[in-house]
């Protein structure tokens, strides 16, 4: 009787059936919901969950003297050679990484200049800690941005105007777009919710780490790894949206410039997002899965880098969505399509789980009548 009543403490002990079930933690706060994509190996961006973006708008509504042209095209993937490398040529010749090309040349005055966008395909994103490895065109005239978007009075941007790049300088444009922007004739730069921070090292020359962390009070912005400034306010966004990557320009000599003289290449190496989901039925999904979250290995904390992510060595970053256990319950795994933690995973492995308690208590209960 005392060996059955041992396995049956043991089976209500309390377990992570995956590790991370419960979610991702970043300085001690707890996200539900993952997204990361590897562009440094990603061979087709249709099947990354991002979209590249197709639109035109005229120089009146770019607010320049220039309109701007997203067009797919534009948005290129360019691969390791193989896929055991984390540093080398792409697949297409020069650096790998999935590439956002802004047409050099000028088009004409009034017409619109080639740009390249691309957005994640979930716009449920509410608050969370949003990172990308990019690489920045040392080309003069363009707006390179790694930025969250709901609307222009609900926008986090991390902005580089190529044009601002020189041997000494170096800065990065922190952006609230907030109601106070708006009335400002969307020039964030006329309220308290924007600021130029100098970054320690080239951004042209490999990839670094850009990264805000978004909570209800307050958006905090990284470089590598290393804290830069945080604004608080009433800029905080307050609705769940999308990320987007973008590089463009409007010939605006006050922001972007340019034209630039020739293609402009911005260069993404990853991006990974923890965050919590607007959606129900993802927060459902979190419930099911999330069954005790003080339990051994429900939840994960984030690695943080230390220096830029690049080179043989250091240019290997950390994905849970390519390790063997860290998203299996997880509703999306993000940018890994051969990643097996996809929509239908959790209800088959609470299938396993459920078989495997049966089976267990099928066990026990025969150790029982044999005690008797």
């Amino acid at each position: 009787m005392r060996i059955a009543s041992l396995l049956i403490t043991t089976l209500l002990i309390p377990a992570a059936w995956a590790d991370c079930e419960c979610g991702y933690t970043v300085n001690d706060t707890l996200w539900t919901e993952l997204w990361e994509t590897d562009f440094l190996h990603l061979k087709n961006i249709n099947e990354s969950g991002w979209i590249p973006q197709e639109y035109e708008v005229d120089a009146l509504d770019a607010r320049g003297p220039y309109g701007k042209s997203a067009q797919v095209q534009n948005v290129v993937t360019n691969p390791l050679k193989s896929p055991y490398d984390w540093a080398g040529d792409g697949i297409n010749g020069g650096d790998s990484g999935t590439q956002l090309i802004v047409k050099g040349g000028d088009p004409g005055k009034g017409k619109a200049i080639p740009m390249a966008e691309m957005s994640t395909n979930r716009s449920d994103m509410l608050y969370g800690s949003f990172r990308a490895g990019i690489r920045l065109t040392d080309v003069s005239g363009t707006c390179g941005a790694f930025f969250w978007y709901f609307n222009d009075s609900q926008e986090i941007d991390m902005e580089f105007l190529s044009r601002e790049f020189n041997s000494t300088s170096h800065p990065v444009n922190l952006v609230l777009q907030s109601e106070a922007s708006v009335a400002a004739g969307f020039n964030a730069a006329n309220s308290d919710s924007f600021l130029t921070h100098p970054l320690p090292f080239d951004p042209t020359d490999g990839f670094h780490e850009y990264r805000f962390d978004w909570s209800p009070d307050k958006v905090d912005f990284y470089a590598d790894g290393v804290f830069l400034r945080s604004m608080g306010g009433a800029g905080v966004p307050s609705n769940a949206a999308h990320l987007t990557l973008s590089q463009w320009t409007n010939g605006d000599p006050k922001w972007s410039g340019g034209p630039p003289e020739s293609d402009a290449i911005m260069q993404v190496s990853y991006v990974k997002a923890y965050f919590n989901s607007s959606e129900t039925k993802r927060q459902d999904d979190w419930q099911n899965r999330c069954k005790d979250i003080g339990a051994a290995k429900a939840t994960c904390d984030v690695p943080e880098v230390e220096g830029a992510p690049q080179g043989n060595v250091s240019g290997k970053t950390f994905f849970f969505s390519q390790q063997q256990n860290m998203t299996v319950n997880q509703t999306t795994a993000g940018g890994d399509p051969g990643n097996l933690s996809k929509s239908g995973a959790f209800s088959i492995l609470s299938s396993m789980q459920g078989l495997s308690t049966i089976m267990l208590l099928f066990f026990v209960s025969q150790i029982m009548i044999w005690c008797l």
